[in-house]
């Protein structure tokens, strides 16, 4: 594998989950104080199975229309509108959340507080400008991929109950498997966002092998709610600050393990689609099994 692609990859990974856990850890605690209540995503309850089958049906049709719009809009003005809506409101969540625990740690929340929500407001329309004023910025690119993963991972993973997250994860594995290598529709539909420039995939440009890595956000996504629903269960259960972030780190490490392995054999096999989930999947489990061996 080339080592920078490595680097970048190992990078980006690593900062976009940490970004999540550290947004997550004021939902989790307002969780455990009752302060914050799971709502589910499809029902009411967070540890019923629908949930995850509802989701799942969402992204089903979401791909159906996704691959319709990149069929008859051959432009990218109505995309670049999709695109900044979800930007912009996973970035407020993040900006928010992350304003209001600097406000509280300095001290000074009782002084400048409710500045925290119009700062963040700013924040999340600068960083949707800068995808319009630079749009062929990689850099700008993955940072706007990257906290909008940490948004969309946190509203997912702390409204979902670990059973969900696992349904969810395992049928989204299976799906990814069979639409690259059978229906190959999720093959095109990667190479109409790269084609568009959008935010929902990283790039990973590869000088020596003269290639642009391209790496959807659902890769990154996923196994971030997957760490959030386990830490937050962990804290319900009565695991404290910092040990229930443990498991969390522990199913993030299977995690970019397998997704180092899948760049890996892309990187020796320059044109063929692999998909990432799968044998992410395979490593989260197994380390949310070592997690649960452990105590957690």
């Amino acid at each position: 594998m080339e080592k920078a692609l490595l680097l970048k990859l190992s990078a980006l990974f690593i900062v976009t989950q940490l970004i999540g856990i550290t947004v997550a850890i004021p939902f989790i605690t307002a969780t455990q104080t009752g302060e914050y209540t799971p709502t589910g995503v499809i029902t009411e309850d967070p540890d019923d199975p629908v949930n995850a089958v509802g989701l799942f049906a969402m992204i089903l049709v979401s791909t159906a229309v996704f691959l319709i719009f990149l069929k008859l809009f051959k432009g990218v003005t109505l995309f670049k509108i999709l695109e900044a809506v979800v930007v912009f409101s996973a970035s407020l969540i993040v900006f928010w959340t992350l304003l209001e625990m600097a406000m509280i740690l300095l001290g000074v929340w009782s002084i400048v507080g409710g500045l925290a929500f119009f700062t963040a407001l700013v924040l999340a329309l600068a960083l949707v400008a800068t995808r319009v004023l630079w749009p062929k910025n990689l850099i700008l690119r993955n940072l706007s991929s990257s906290v909008s993963v940490a948004g969309v991972g946190v509203l997912i993973g702390i409204n979902l109950g670990v059973v969900p997250v696992i349904v969810f994860l395992v049928l989204l594995a299976v799906y990814d498997f069979i639409a690259v290598f059978k229906t190959k529709h999720m093959v095109a539909l990667a190479k109409g966002i790269a084609k568009k420039n959008l935010a929902f995939t990283f790039a990973l440009p590869s000088k020596e092998l003269k290639h642009q890595f391209e790496l959807g956000t659902g890769d990154m996504v996923m196994p971030l709610t997957f760490a959030i629903a386990v830490m937050n269960s962990s804290a319900i259960s009565g695991i404290t600050f910092p040990n229930y972030i443990i498991p969390g780190i522990l199913i993030l490490i299977g995690s970019l393990a397998g997704l180092l392995w899948t760049i890996d054999y892309i990187s020796k096999h320059v044109g063929i689609a692999l998909p990432a989930l799968p044998p992410q999947t395979v490593l989260m489990l197994l380390m949310w099994c070592v997690g649960k061996l452990a105590g957690f």
